[in-house]
């Protein structure tokens, strides 16, 4: 720059002398009579600094011309001062836009990273204004862009509890609220913290807790059902044991006590071999896809333990009708197919008078898929219970459940069991008619020879 400085000295002081020596030779050549020509020379070193600085002048309009539009490339100026100061700014400039271009990048990046949050994020300006919210947010408020933008979030979120909780002004912890899409048969539980920041915006941050409250509904209502259902053939197995000690019983009457406490220690077993057998279904590993099982054996063994069943039951055989195609193989585990079939077919008998039908099928369908069922004609279920009927006991008629063995387990443990054979569980009854289970295995684990 200080070289550009001391060019433009030159060049000023070369065209002052220039200038003074065109006046001095104009003077005497065409007037050397009216003035002196050291009067002439100065005279025409002013016009020509004058006319100079005219040019540097305009030279410096075309830069600021340029600063103010940008619109178009800086031409015109020579290669003095001006074009040294119009590449520095042209420099600084496309330095600030690449940086700005960075900063624009990055606040896309980091916008798109909220964007993918689990979570719902809201920005809040000191006014408790909307500023920005990501589609997580839209989601469980109800939120559109357009429309709520630098609405106040109050004024949008109108539950009590987060009301009170958004007019303390105490946001150490949370609150937890219903979601916008909230109804009584499928509730939405959200939990909502706002998090205060610099200049007094907010962070406010929602999360779905839905499934974590259901799970630990689940968990109290598994425990308080497996407490209540040891405690109850405990409590028996403790009286009858008390009344073999303390009293005097003839032989037919310690028969019958024995029976009693031998059938509630079988009661007990049962609920525990269940509850091993969930376990064991929710920690294992994925049946494999490459190990087939015969289904025609395993339907084999389970019509033998349905007779004796029935037979222990109602003291004759049932009338079982099985319709099975032979030769179809599924990719599994043998022990867990049978406990799934062995548990629907064992439901039907305790829930279908002795007198009745059941009709048990196994064959493929035209897509490829498999299906099992089991078709009883007992008393059927209303339709509000069949959508519960999975879930770890849940019983329709508790009493007669216990009355014939039942832990409430079977179903959960067949629902398990489907799913991890890529399999689906469907159920259809009517009261007085009869109820239908179904399980349809997907294509991919069907082997049929045919």
């Amino acid at each position: 720059m200080t070289s550009r400085v001391l060019w433009r000295i030159f060049t000023f002081t070369l065209v002052q002398i220039l200038g003074a020596i065109l006046g001095y030779w104009l003077d005497e050549r065409y007037t050397p009579s009216l003035a002196s020509p050291f009067i002439a020379a100065l005279v025409g070193a002013v016009i020509a600094g004058y006319v100079w600085h005219v040019l540097d002048l305009s030279n410096g309009l075309k830069v600021l011309r340029w600063l103010r539009h940008g619109d178009s490339e800086l031409g015109g100026v020579g290669s003095g001062v001006w074009s040294e100061v119009g590449d520095r700014v042209r420099r600084l400039v496309r330095t600030h836009q690449r940086s700005v271009a960075q900063s624009e990048e990055r606040l896309q990046d980091f916008l798109a990273a909220l964007q993918a949050s689990p979570n719902g994020i809201v920005l809040l300006d000191s006014q408790n204004r909307i500023e920005w919210f990501n589609q997580t947010a839209s989601s469980h408020f109800g939120f559109e862009p357009r429309r709520d933008l630098l609405q106040h979030f109050g004024n949008l979120v109108r539950d009590p509890g987060f009301a009170a909780y958004f007019s303390a002004n105490d946001f150490q912890g949370g609150v937890v609220m219903p979601g916008r899409a909230n109804t009584l048969t499928k509730p939405v539980r959200l939990s909502v913290h706002i998090h205060p920041y610099g200049g007094g915006r907010s962070l406010l941050l929602s999360r779905d807790i839905t499934a974590l409250e259901q799970a630990e509904a689940m968990r109290r209502d598994f425990v308080a059902n497996v407490s209540h259902e040891i405690r109850t053939p405990l409590t028996v197995l403790s009286g009858f044991v008390e009344t073999l000690q303390s009293l005097p019983l003839n032989e037919a009457e310690r028969e019958r006590y024995l029976a009693l406490m031998a059938q509630q220690a079988m009661r007990m077993q049962s609920l525990v071999s269940d509850l091993l057998t969930l376990s064991r279904l929710e920690g294992s590993p994925l049946p494999p896809t490459h190990e087939w099982v015969n289904v025609t054996e395993i339907l084999g063994q389970c019509k033998n333990e349905g007779h004796e069943l029935s037979r222990v039951l109602w003291n004759q055989a049932p009338l079982l009708v099985f319709e099975v195609q032979s030769g179809i193989e599924i990719a599994g585990y043998g022990l867990e197919l049978h406990s799934a079939f062995f548990n629907l077919i064992g439901n039907a008998i305790r829930y279908t008078p002795s007198d009745k039908e059941i009709r048990v099928s196994w064959k493929v369908q035209s897509d490829g898929s498999a299906l099992f069922s089991v078709k009883d004609q007992g008393v059927g279920i209303a339709l509000e219970h069949i959508g519960r009927l999975t879930e770890r006991f849940y019983r329709v008629d508790r009493s007669r459940s216990r009355d014939t063995g039942g832990t409430g387990l079977g179903l959960a443990i067949v629902k398990h069991v489907a799913q991890r054979h890529s399999a689906e569980l469907t159920i259809s009854s009517k009261l007085g008619e009869g109820s239908t289970f179904t399980i349809r295995f997907a294509p991919a684990r069907v082997k049929n020879p045919v």
